[in-house]
């Protein structure tokens, strides 16, 4: 969504984007089919609940389904990336369970305000949980570039 935000507003100053993902990968896939087997066990999708409450379930399952839809293999961003005029910002995990180090390339290729990459060390699909103080940094010193 925010890549969609800042491809509109003409005004952006910058975009921060956390293992977005910008494509359809194998290893997305792979990720969600292990992801799917994890929480049929017993006792996984509580820890949905967390973040989901009671639609954990219904937000699980339409992550699901939709990546994993023959229809959805296609699914790309590059149309509004074209337009993103603003520079980026991409944190990524170095071990991410759902995309590769292909997605912020691709995201450098199309975006036209210039591209910053961050990679967290031993990371995975969600750095700023894994490493708060190392993801407020980044951020920190980038938004400094772009007062000057």
């Amino acid at each position: 969504m925010a890549i969609a935000v800042a491809a509109c507003a003409g005004d952006c100053m910058g975009l921060i984007l956390e293992s977005a993902q910008v494509f359809v990968e194998q290893h997305t896939l792979e990720g969600i089919v292990q992801a799917q087997q994890l929480f049929q066990q017993p006792g996984q999708l509580e820890r949905l609940k967390k973040y989901h409450g009671d639609k954990a379930a219904w937000v699980l399952r339409a992550w699901i389904d939709t990546w994993l839809a023959p229809d959805f293999a296609d699914w790309h961003l590059d149309a509004e990336l074209r337009q993103v005029p603003c520079p980026v910002l991409t944190i990524y995990g170095e071990h991410d369970e759902y995309s590769s180090l292909r997605h912020p390339e691709h995201i450098e290729r199309l975006a036209k305000g210039g591209t910053t990459l961050k990679v967290l060390h031993g990371g995975g699909h969600v750095p700023h949980r894994e490493n708060a103080d190392a993801v407020i940094d980044f951020i920190v010193r980038w938004l400094g570039t772009l007062a000057t």
